[in-house]
């Protein structure tokens, strides 16, 4: 039997678990950060770490760090299924409107595909340096800690939710049901995928929550098949009167 060990401090992209490994590993700190970051939750509740060799943030709250790991392990099984184009941290407008104000969003669309039986194979080529992904993710999480200096700030009571989005494979199918972790999002932040070849030519009709009023690049990462953009939209809501 195959077996596989992942080190974060010096991550081998040598398969393809590994890749997801790795992306799971910088979303769990991505998501702290945020939080962090954008005050969803009071500054003075998070503890000071480390991680990829940079300092980092972390909640101390024990139902938010559950919670952040059982979404990421959620989004990682679907990652190793490679159902995912991309998965988004969307942070909501307080009661009564809820509406999206910021969608941080991972596009994975650019992560190779496998078979399930394949995800412990070998990549051909040699993999990239061990040192080459965490040096880029510590400038990712330090983009991500400067940047609520060029967005508009957020009323208080705001929540978030994660939310992924499908590859537009007509073999793919959401991961919807009573046996799994997952709900459908919101109309305004879905998009109408094609349902047969027919609909092949037809444009992908968006969520008007989709696209945001204004995005804010943060950083593409790229280190052998590990290919990641990020960027956040803030959502119109934010800039209504």
């Amino acid at each position: 039997m195959a077996t596989y060990t992942y080190n974060s401090d010096t991550p081998v992209l040598d398969n393809y678990h590994a890749v997801v490994s790795a992306f799971s590993d910088f979303l769990t700190v991505a998501i702290h950060t945020i939080l962090y970051e954008r005050n969803i939750y009071p500054q003075s509740s998070f503890l000071a770490a480390r991680k990829f060799n940079c300092p980092v943030r972390q909640s101390r709250h024990p139902k938010v760090c559950q919670w952040i790991q059982d979404v990421v392990a959620a989004v990682e099984a679907e990652m190793l299924k490679c159902t995912l184009s991309s998965t988004s941290l969307v942070i909501h407008a307080p009661p009564p409107s809820s509406a999206p104000l910021e969608r941080f969003l991972f596009s994975t669309k650019a992560f190779p595909s496998v078979p399930s039986s394949e995800i412990l194979t070998p990549f051909t080529g040699n993999p990239p340096p061990a040192a080459d992904l965490p040096e880029q993710f510590r400038a990712t999480i330090s983009r991500l800690s400067t940047l609520s200096s060029a967005l508009n700030a957020l009323p208080p009571d705001c929540s978030f939710t994660l939310v992924t989005e499908l590859r537009d494979d007509i073999e793919v199918h959401p991961p919807l049901g009573p046996d799994t972790p997952w709900i459908a999002a919101e109309p305004g932040l879905q998009k109408q995928r094609k349902r047969n070849e027919a609909d092949a030519q037809r444009e992908f009709m968006r969520g008007k929550d989709l696209g945001g009023a204004r995005t804010t690049p943060i950083r593409n990462v790229e280190s052998g098949a590990f290919v990641m953009e990020m960027w956040v939209e803030e959502g119109k809501g934010k800039f209504e009167e």
